[in-house]
This record gives structure tokens, C-alpha cells and sequence, in this order.
């Protein structure tokens, strides 16, 4: 306990009074339900009005009609601030929390449910225009720009007679410029697909043999450097993305990290090789990634092609009994962060000593 709590440890607790029923608690359940039931409840914002320094603002709480399943702001300005939030009923809404009594743009985005959103082009992370991306149990994957009404930007979908797969997970990368940009799916039968959106093509493809929880690269802003997917068995893949073999793909090293399913991953925004999983059996895994001594070498066909490097655990903590299902790190502030679990507990930690790893 006392090595744990020279590096990890719990800053703060919110927990609402009431608990979720007792058969949501169980990953593999609420995997194969497709997330119907966990929030089967309108909406609530609970927002703040900006009021004048030293004076504090009343909190209020608008209810929305349809459950909302997730949401980003990464499509928006740091003046803005407006939040993207996808729907139980298939619904992307963009709001402002100013003024949040209806959205700013608002389009019925896909026929199911929307597992999965996320955005490029705000927050001064990534160049070219405002994006983003939405990931749908009816098996397509769009692109959306909000001064675009109605219709994406992109719309990635199986072709005819194709078997659609539930998509669980969406994320951007490779944003380096003005025209470059990639969007990284994955699915629940284990398929992650990486699209190309200036080609307009499906780049790379591979199967990790059970449904994928999280995709992130280490960073969206920068030509592909890194990717890491989690899965359902407690297993993630960390991708080199730098040199795609025209058969093989690109290398990878996989890791067995916890006893059930690993619900997300999150790169530390100061230190691109740093990341956490959150796992099912309520614990987070702090990791850091080793590069090889060489990132390339010949292959058989004197073909470049990538060598993976290493991964080596930092540190771990459990910290509920139940599943953490979200988990986001602060772009100011070096180590803290902030986790949700199936507890309904929202716990912000700190993590020192990352500027020595």
C-alpha cells in the first residue's frame, strides 16, 4: 500500500444516493445487452451560468427527452465550448451550455443507437475543420461537420449483402495538417478498420479476436504515431503506426492486463508513451510504452516493415468493486484526472511522479 500511495491516489469522491440495479454491474451482461438499459432514463444537464468573478452561479438541471449515451468537445472552440452528444435513439445534438434549452445543430444521425462519438479540429487540437465522428449499433460509421445540415461529411457503411456489426468504439488521428486525417472503428466481433478520409478509402483492417471496447492513438494532432484498442477479455493492442507493411499490416504487441474487460484508454496529454486502462473489475493500469531500438527492418520481400516495442506496468489501483467505464486526464495539469463507475461514483485522482518515468 505504501508504493501505491506514493504514486496513485484518490483526491476526491461524488457519489449520487441511488445505485443501479444489481444486473447492470456484470460486464460480459452489459456487453451483450449493447448498453440498452444502463441509462434507459431522460437526460439531465446540470448547468452553470457564467456569473461575475467572485460572485457564484446557481445550478440547474434541464432534462432532455432521449438518453444520452456519450459526448465530446472536440469539435469546439475553448471560447465555445459546445458539447456533441449522441442519443439511445440515434440522435446527434451539439449544445450550448450557455443557452441549452436546444441544440445548435441537431440531426437524426443514425437508425440505432450511437455507442461512441468523438471530435477533431477544436480545443486548438488537430488541424483543418471542425469534425465529428460517430460510431452506431446499426453498423456505420459517419462523419459530421455542423455547417453542414442534415447529411456527413462521410458515411462508412458494409457493403451490400455485408454483415453490419455493432460499432463500440470511434476515434481521430493523423491530423497533422490541412488535409490528412484518419477515423480508427472498432466492433464488437473483434474487427478494427482504420479509414482514410483524404482518400476516401479503408486503409488497413484486422480482427483481435474479441469485441473492442476502446480504440485511441496517442495523439490526434501528429502524423500516426501510436494506437491502442481494449477488449473485452482484458487484453489491449498497441499498434505502430509509423510503417504499414503492404501484407502484414502494422506491428503490434498485445498485453493480458485484467481479469475482465477493459472499458477505455487514455493517453497522458504530456507524455504521448504514458497511458491508463480502466477495467471491469474496478481498477486502473498505469503504462508505459518502450520503443525498440529500431522502429523498422527488412522484411522477407526487403519490404520495410515495423517491430513493436515493450510495455511495462508503472502502477495499479482498485478502486471499486464495480466496473470504470470512463476516464479522461486533465491537459493542464500533469497526473490528475478523473474516472466514472458503475458505482455511480465520479472519484478525481492524482498520479505523481510521471516526470520521472
Amino acid at each position: 500500500m505504501d508504493s501505491l500511495q506514493r504514486q496513485v491516489c484518490v483526491h476526491g469522491k461524488l457519489r449520487p444516493r441511488k445505485r443501479r440495479p444489481a444486473d447492470l454491474r456484470d460486464p460480459a451482461r452489459r456487453a451483450a445487452a449493447g448498453q440498452r438499459d444502463q441509462w434507459c432514463r431522460p437526460s439531465r444537464f446540470h448547468h452553470q451560468r457564467q456569473t461575475p468573478p467572485g460572485r457564484h452561479g446557481n445550478s440547474e438541471a434541464i432534462e432532455k427527452a432521449k438518453p444520452i449515451k456519450c459526448g465530446t468537445f472536440g469539435a469546439t472552440s475553448l471560447q465555445q465550448r459546445h458539447l456533441a452528444t449522441g442519443d439511445f435513439d440515434g440522435g446527434l445534438n451539439v449544445w450550448n451550455l450557455e443557452v441549452p434549452e436546444s441544440p445548435v445543430y441537431s440531426v437524426k444521425a443514425h437508425k440505432e443507437i450511437i455507442n461512441s462519438i468523438d471530435g477533431v479540429g477544436g480545443l486548438g487540437i488537430g488541424d483543418g475543420a471542425p469534425e465529428i465522428v460517430t460510431g452506431s449499433r446499426d453498423g456505420t460509421v459517419k462523419v459530421w461537420d455542423s455547417r453542414q445540415k442534415d447529411t456527413p461529411v462521410v458515411n462508412m457503411e458494409p457493403m451490400e449483402g455485408e454483415t453490419k456489426r455493432d460499432c463500440w468504439t470511434v476515434a481521430f488521428g493523423h491530423a497533422f495538417n490541412d488535409q490528412d486525417r484518419c477515423v480508427c472503428a472498432g466492433y464488437d466481433n473483434g474487427d478494427i478498420k482504420l479509414f482514410d478520409l483524404r482518400n476516401m478509402s479503408l486503409r488497413w483492417e484486422t480482427n483481435i479476436k474479441n469485441g473492442v471496447c476502446s480504440v485511441e492513438f496517442d495523439r490526434k494532432d501528429i502524423n500516426m504515431n501510436k494506437l491502442v484498442a481494449t477488449s473485452l477479455e482484458g487484453k489491449f493492442h498497441v499498434f505502430d503506426m509509423r510503417t504499414q507493411h503492404p501484407t502484414k499490416g502494422f506491428a503490434s504487441v498485445s498485453e493480458k492486463a485484467h481479469k475482465s474487460t477493459i472499458w477505455q484508454v487514455r493517453h497522458l496529454p504530456q507524455n504521448r508513451d504514458i497511458f491508463m486502462t480502466a477495467g471491469g473489475a474496478g481498477n486502473l493500469h498505469l503504462w508505459k510504452y518502450e520503443y525498440p531500438a529500431q522502429r523498422t527492418k527488412k522484411g522477407a520481400d526487403d519490404v520495410d516493415m515495423g517491430v513493436a516495442g515493450s510495455v511495462n506496468l508503472l502502477q495499479n489501483v482498485t478502486l471499486s468493486t464495480q466496473p470504470i467505464s470512463s476516464l479522461d486526464w486533465s491537459p493542464d495539469k500533469q497526473g490528475l484526472c478523473v474516472c466514472s463507475s458503475f458505482d455511480q461514483s465520479v472519484r478525481v485522482l492524482i498520479v505523481t511522479k510521471l516526470n520521472t518515468v
